[in-house]
């Protein structure tokens, strides 16, 4: 029996060497193959699309480094096996199926919470959590804290010690004037010569108040300035606290001790810091852009004519934005929705005023 399968085996051998044999040759024609394609390539590494990495991949799985090394010639071995274990990596990854995790507070409690800070300087996170349960909104404290904290807005210990200048005018608006000078030039016999004005402005009613017009400031006239505008019966400054002021050396010491005496204390600005005093640098900016710069003035008599033409255009006639666009001090009977309309004109047509006849 041994020796009738002696010449089977043989033959299976014999068959298998040729068939291995057959696969060397094919495995070396497609080596040489891929080293033409190559070389027509020009020394260039082919770019293969995601589809082409998992095929070779997949592919060179189950051959193992040894045999991945002497057939592998379009990538290297550590290339194919990386390949590889991106798939798997790719297999097992499941991010595509994760939530978005815990969802972002809506933008409008968001923007409560941002609002509740700014306006209450003192609240710490559970005074604002509590005032958003008065308002129907439940949320975690380190979710306000989080907010805030994005939005750069330190906790209430930090917030309380600072005060902004606009927050000190608004808590204090009605006890506030701001006051500054601006200068006009004017044609005289002298020649052009240069005249100051000063004015002040009531911050809760834009109310302005022009102080004087002189050719020289000085002291004793800054003086007599401050003692009318400290008088208890009509004087500016009646029932004020607080007189805001830039550092012109014409604020000199007795004017600002008399203006102490009179109960109000100087607040002085800094240097070069203009924004600081937006009301008053709004009315030079509005007085010479509506009126001065548009004439030219012979004598200081027309300077004063055209001065108290603004000055009353602006407070009975003029519309103000700050003021929700409302006159400062209306007219009885010019506001109504029937009658015929006139206008009121002031230095040659330059300032306009549209009304209705009383019915």
């Amino acid at each position: 029996m041994s020796k009738l399968l002696d010449p089977f085996r043989f033959l299976l051998l014999t068959v298998a060497g040729w068939m291995s044999q057959r696969q060397l040759q094919v495995i070396e024609y497609l080596r040489e193959e891929n080293r033409v394609l190559r070389e027509q390539l020009g020394g260039k590494h082919p770019r293969f699309t995601d589809d082409q990495r998992r095929r070779l991949a997949a592919k060179a799985n189950g051959l193992g480094r040894t045999i991945l090394a002497e057939v592998a010639t379009i990538v290297t071995p550590e290339t194919l096996l990386a390949w590889h274990r991106k798939l798997i990596a790719q297999k097992y990854d499941g991010s595509g199926r994760r939530g978005p995790g815990r969802p972002r507070t809506a933008g409008e409690l968001e923007a409560l919470v941002l609002r509740l800070a700014r306006e209450n300087r003192d609240w710490g996170y559970r005074r604002i959590q509590g005032a958003l349960s008065n308002l129907g909104h439940e949320i975690a404290r380190s979710t306000i804290a989080a907010i805030l904290e994005r939005h750069g807005i330190d906790p209430a210990p930090e917030r309380n010690r600072r005060t902004t200048w606009k927050e000190f005018l608004e808590r204090h608006w009605d006890l506030i004037v701001a006051t500054d000078f601006f200068i006009v030039e004017v044609w005289t016999r002298r020649g052009l010569q240069r005249f100051i004005i000063l004015f002040f402005i009531d911050l809760a009613t834009r109310k302005v108040e022009i102080a004087g017009i002189a050719p020289i400031v000085n002291g004793l006239w800054m003086n007599q300035v401050a003692r009318n505008l400290t008088d208890a019966v009509d004087g500016v400054l009646a029932g004020k606290k607080y007189l805001i002021h830039d550092r012109d050396p014409l604020f000199t010491a007795e004017f600002l001790q008399t203006l102490e005496a009179g109960g109000v204390k100087s607040v002085k600005l800094p240097p070069r810091s203009p924004n600081l005093n937006p009301h008053a640098e709004r009315f030079v900016r509005s007085i010479k852009e509506s009126c001065l710069d548009r004439m030219i003035f012979f004598g200081e008599a027309s300077l004063r004519t055209a001065v108290q033409n603004f000055v009353e255009h602006y407070h009975a006639e003029r519309n103000h934005r700050g003021l929700r666009n409302r006159i400062i001090c209306p007219e009885a009977g010019h506001l109504g929705a029937s009658g015929a309309i006139r206008r009121r004109h002031r230095l040659g047509g330059m300032l306009n005023y549209y009304y209705r006849d009383a019915a």
